[in-house]
C-alpha cells in the first residue's frame, strides 16, 4: 500500500470518435485497501499461552452468503448503457408494489430472471443508465472556482437543475411559433431563463456500493465511479478519465468506519478487425463519393468563360447608410447606367432597385440612417473599337434619395451619382447629394407643410445625360443645396479570357482596362469640377441675396 501511487486527476476528458458508442465497453476493478471488519472477530486465546496465533483471525461469514474476500476484490466489464442492478434495486423491484412505470415493471422482469438463474454477478459495482431516475447531487454543488467561499449564481444552479436529454420529437412543417422570434425589451427575469444552455446529452453513471459487509443497499452506502456522457456528434465525455498507467483512483469512505477503497476504469472495447475496417473504409469512400458528385450537379461541371475579348463585371452591393439630410424616414431610389457602346446586361438581371423605409438616429451632429440594403447586378464589355482614341466609358450608380413622413407626404432629399470603381475588390464609396431648390420662400413653405418639391425629370441628368449629343451641356439658371451623402459598399469582380492568356489579346485587352482606368481617373476629375461649380453656384446666390448698396459694380461684395 506505502508503494501505490494515486491518480489524483479526477478531472473530464474529452474524446471524439466516428465509431458509434454501442461498441464502447468498459472495464472496471474496485477493490479494498483497508477494513475495519477485523476488529469485530473475537480471536481464540489457547490455554497456557499469552500470544494470539495469527490463524486465529478468521473472519465470520457474513448474512449474504459470501465470505469478505470475495467482496473485497471485483472486476466487471460494462457496455454503453448496460444496467446492472444494486442491491437496493434488487431489494426493490421484487415488490410488484412498488413498481410504477412501464420501466420498474421491465426491471422487475429482468431482477426476477437473474435470481431464477442463480442471481446477479455483481456485487458492488452497478449503474444508471440514461433512462433511469437517478440525479448527482455532486454535480448540483460543484465548485466553479478554487475560491474557498464561493457562492454558485443564478446560472450554475440552473445548469446545475437541466437533465440533458435527447430530444427527439421534432416539430411539424407549417406549425406557428408559439413566442415571438425577437423580444424588444426583455425583462431581467426572462434573460434569467434563458440564459440555460440545454445541449442533448445521455448520461451513464458507474456506481459503487461501498457498504459494510452484510449492509449492502443502503442509498448512503453508493459512490459514484465514473460519469459517461454523448452527445449527437460522437463526443464522449468521460469523468474522471481512464486510468491506463497513471495508477488507480481512491476512495475514503466517510463515518466511524472510515475505509479507503481504490478502482481502476480502462477501455475494454474491442479493436476493429482489418476486413471491418476496410469496409468501413470503403464505405466513406462511396459516400465520400457521392456527395461530392452531389455538389457537383449543384455547381455544374463546366466553368462558365467569357466570349473572346469580352470582359464580365459582376457586382455585389450594398446601400449602407444615408446622413445629412432634412428630414426623417429616408428611402433610396438607384439604378445603374450602362454606356450605350460595348455594354449589354442579361435580361434577367435589373439594374435598379428601392430601400426599404428607414428611421434615423442621432450619430452626434448628424442624423444616420441605416439601410444595409444588399443589391447585385451583371454586365459585360466587348470591345468592339480598336483605335487608340475611342476612350471606353464605365457604368455610372444613380441613386436619389427621398422622406416619407407620417401624412404620406414625400420629399426629394437629393441626388447623387458615382462611376463604378475600375479595379476589382472591396470598395466603400461616399456620394454626395444635391437637390434643385428655388429662392422663393413659398417653394420652401410647400415643402414643409404639403410636401413636394422640384424634381429632375431625368436623373442621369445629375452627370451627363446618355441623350445628350452636343459638345457642351449648360446647366445655367439651375439653382441646387448640397444635402447629404450616401454610402455603397461594392465587391466588384472581373473576369475575363485576357487574365489567364498570354497573347496579344490579353495585351489589347490590358490596354482597355487601362484605359477604362483612365476613363475613372477622368470622371473623378468631373466629379471634383463639378463640386467646385457648385460652390461657385452657391457664392453666387450669396452674392445675389445681398443688398445692391453693398455690392461693387465690378461685382464683388465691399468689405
Amino acid at each position: 500500500m506505502a508503494g501505490t501511487v494515486w491518480n489524483t486527476d479526477t478531472g473530464e476528458a474529452v474524446y471524439r470518435s466516428r465509431d458509434p458508442v454501442r461498441n464502447l465497453r468498459l472495464r472496471v476493478h474496485l477493490q479494498r485497501i483497508t477494513s475495519s471488519s477485523f476488529l469485530h472477530y473475537q480471536p481464540v486465546v489457547q490455554p497456557g499461552k499469552d500470544l494470539i496465533d495469527l490463524g486465529t483471525f478468521t473472519p465470520h461469514p457474513i448474512a449474504s452468503g459470501h465470505r469478505p474476500d470475495e467482496e473485497e476484490d471485483e472486476e466487471v466489464e460494462i457496455g454503453w448503457q448496460e444496467k446492472l442492478f444494486s442491491q437496493f434495486e434488487v431489494d426493490l423491484y421484487q415488490n410488484e408494489a412498488a413498481c410504477q412505470s412501464p420501466l420498474d415493471y421491465q426491471y422487475r422482469q429482468e431482477i426476477l430472471k437473474l435470481e431464477s438463474s442463480g442471481g446477479r454477478k455483481n456485487r458492488r459495482i452497478f449503474t444508471y443508465t440514461d433512462s433511469d431516475r437517478y440525479t448527482n447531487l455532486e454535480e448540483h454543488c460543484q465548485k466553479m472556482t478554487t475560491a474557498a467561499n464561493e457562492v454558485p449564481s443564478f446560472l450554475v444552479e440552473r445548469m446545475a437543475n437541466v437533465r440533458r436529454r435527447r430530444q427527439d420529437r421534432r416539430g411539424t412543417e407549417g406549425s406557428i411559433l408559439k413566442s415571438r422570434i425577437i423580444t424588444w425589451e426583455p425583462s431581467e427575469e426572462f434573460i434569467k431563463s434563458n440564459h440555460v444552455i440545454n445541449t442533448p446529452l445521455q448520461t451513464m453513471y458507474i456506481m459503487a456500493d461501498l457498504g459494510p459487509y452484510g449492509k449492502l443497499g443502503y442509498k448512503t452506502y453508493e459512490h459514484v465511479l465514473c460519469i459517461l456522457k454523448v452527445d449527437s456528434n460522437g463526443v464522449l465525455t468521460v469523468k474522471p478519465d481512464f486510468s491506463g498507467l497513471k495508477g488507480p483512483y481512491r476512495i475514503e469512505t466517510e463515518g466511524e468506519k472510515q475505509e479507503l477503497w481504490k478502482y481502476t476504469i480502462d477501455n475494454a472495447s474491442s479493436l476493429a478487425q482489418p476486413e471491418e475496417e476496410e469496409r468501413e473504409r470503403r464505405v466513406f469512400k462511396d459516400l465520400y463519393g457521392r456527395h461530392k458528385e452531389y455538389l457537383s450537379s449543384l455547381v455544374g461541371t463546366d466553368f462558365e468563360m467569357t466570349a473572346p475579348g469580352a470582359l464580365r463585371l459582376f457586382v455585389n452591393g450594398e446601400v449602407v447608410s444615408a446622413q445629412g439630410y432634412e428630414y426623417d424616414n429616408l428611402y433610396i431610389h438607384f439604378f445603374v447606367e450602362l454606356p450605350a457602346a460595348n455594354w449589354s446586361s442579361p435580361e434577367f438581371h435589373q439594374l435598379s432597385g428601392v430601400t426599404q423605409t428607414c428611421a434615423t438616429k442621432s450619430l452626434g451632429r448628424n442624423k444616420v440612417a441605416y439601410f444595409s440594403y444588399p443589391f447585385t447586378f451583371e454586365a459585360f464589355f466587348l470591345h468592339e473599337d480598336e483605335s487608340a482614341d475611342a476612350l471606353p466609358e464605365w457604368p455610372v450608380l444613380y441613386c436619389e434619395v427621398r422622406s416619407l413622413d407620417f401624412w404620406q407626404r414625400y420629399r426629394v432629399e437629393g441626388y447623387g451619382a458615382v462611376v463604378l470603381p475600375a479595379t476589382p475588390g472591396a470598395h466603400t464609396l461616399t456620394v454626395s447629394t444635391w437637390r434643385p431648390m428655388e429662392l422663393s420662400p413659398v417653394a420652401e413653405l410647400r415643402r414643409f407643410f404639403i410636401g413636394g418639391s422640384l424634381e429632375l425629370e431625368d436623373l442621369t441628368y445629375v452627370r451627363i445625360p446618355g441623350t445628350f449629343k452636343g459638345e457642351r451641356l449648360s446647366r445655367f439658371g439651375l439653382r441646387t443645396e448640397t444635402t447629404g451623402s450616401v454610402t455603397f459598399r461594392l465587391h466588384c469582380l472581373q473576369q475575363s479570357r485576357a487574365f489567364m492568356e498570354s497573347s496579344s489579346l490579353q495585351k489589347r485587352m490590358r490596354s482597355v482596362l487601362d484605359r477604362l482606368e483612365g476613363f475613372s481617373q477622368q470622371s473623378s476629375i468631373h466629379n471634383v469640377l463639378e463640386a467646385f461649380n457648385r460652390a461657385r453656384r452657391r457664392m453666387q446666390e450669396a452674392r445675389d441675396s445681398l443688398p445692391q448698396d453693398l455690392v461693387s459694380p465690378l461685382g464683388t461684395s465691399v468689405s
